[in-house]
């Protein structure tokens, strides 16, 4: 899920957002929010399916997701994985694997 702009160009920016040319002003609307979750997603090459929060922020809100987080949710609607907060405390190979047991029946 693609959340508010937590370094916006018109905010507080890092310069390791500078160097990665990681550059987007804070949405406006939610046309905004949708046109930079796609940038995002084209110059990662993500390929698994990909949601945006609304301007009321109430998934980020309700999953304590800033500034990032991963999680794994269920078929259920149930959170099978939740990591700490990124960058620094999530781990993408444990949420991976996560993934891999769950689809497999293990998790």
């Amino acid at each position: 899920m693609y959340i508010k702009e937590i370094h916006p160009t018109d905010g507080w920016q890092v310069k390791a957002n500078e160097r990665d040319r990681v550059l987007f002003d804070q949405h406006r609307s939610l046309e905004d929010r949708v046109a930079v979750g796609q940038a995002c997603m084209l110059a990662m090459a993500l390929e698994m399916p990909a949601v945006v929060d609304e301007m009321d922020d109430a998934v980020a809100k309700a999953y304590g997701a800033m500034p990032e987080r991963l999680y794994l949710i269920g078929r259920d609607g149930a959170v099978v994985y939740k990591s700490g907060i990124g960058p620094m405390f999530f781990r993408p190979v444990e949420w991976e694997e996560s993934i891999a047991a769950y689809l497999s029946g293990q998790g």
